[in-house]
């Protein structure tokens, strides 16, 4: 199955059915209005076509002085005023009653990994007819994420992304099981690797996460080679600057560089005899 988004400026971009790796990117939470138009040009200019993504709010911060955004209202003008340059977007909901307003803006609706087994949320999601990315939960096997899945498929909706973000291993720490990737793939769903979180260190950081970036690039190719359909990947001029995230973010000057080593595996990967339930 795959799952087509049409930009703001008439751009084509396409998940799964063995098309080119499509890119999913932006920084963790909206900073600044300025700061989003900034990293949405400088991503634009290097990846072409892709999904711009931030939170409006992050409501499952490690603790409770951490930075969560601008919230619901104003997060979701500054995102407007994106789409309006052109650009598609992605953003969190953490309950039902934000589907609908962030549906008005918002071309993909994100369930965050702790969220992925809500099913009123789920089910509000699928309702709006937006694209709904489900964060594969820490918990959760891939075996069993077909049922997040199904909550939303009950609603009609078929546009449906499943993004592996990394499983508990121990206490502060996660891995990412590729043999996962080719389970989730077998549900039927463009499947979705997100580079930067699966090297978090939940809560290393005391009262924030730490993470080991230098790992992305390592998952990523990882990830391509197994045949993902898309790459999730947060991006900040300067991570160690970031209000969330900051250590298992990429940094922008290497956004360039990862993206043409990637999608020259990508190509060779989905080459002729391309296998892809």
């Amino acid at each position: 199955m795959s799952v087509e988004l049409t930009t703001p400026r008439g751009e084509r971009i396409l998940f799964g059915g063995g098309a080119p790796l499509a890119l999913i990117a932006g920084p963790c939470v909206i900073e600044s209005e300025e700061h989003v138009h900034f990293l949405a040009r400088e991503i634009a200019r290097v990846a072409g076509p892709f999904v711009f993504k931030a939170s409006f709010d992050k409501a499952n911060r490690s603790s409770l002085s951490g930075y969560r955004g601008p919230g619901l209202r104003e997060g979701l003008r500054v995102l407007a005023g994106l789409k309006a340059e052109g650009y598609a977007i992605l953003t969190d909901i953490h309950e039902p009653a934000q589907a609908v307003p962030a549906a008005e803006v918002a071309d993909i609706l994100q369930i965050p990994a702790f969220l992925c087994r809500q099913t009123d949320l789920l089910v509000e999601a699928g309702r709006t007819g937006r694209i709904v990315n489900i964060k594969k939960g820490q918990f959760v096997a891939p075996e069993d994420f077909h049922l997040a899945a199904e909550k939303v498929a009950s609603t009609g909706n078929s546009r449906i992304l499943l993004t592996e973000r990394g499983t508990s291993f121990g206490y502060r720490n996660l891995v990412v099981d590729m043999r996962g990737l080719v389970i989730l793939r077998g549900w039927g769903y463009p499947v979705v690797l997100d580079a930067t979180h699966s090297v978090q260190l939940p809560g290393a950081g005391g009262t924030a996460s730490g993470g080991q970036a230098e790992f992305i690039e390592p998952l990523a190719r990882a990830g391509v080679a197994v045949g993902i359909d898309a790459l999730f990947i947060e991006v900040h001029e300067a991570p160690e600057r970031a209000l969330s995230d900051g250590p298992n973010a990429l940094r922008l000057d290497l956004l360039a560089p990862l993206l043409e080593r990637l999608r020259r595996l990508d190509g060779l990967v989905k080459g002729p005899g391309f296998l892809h339930a």
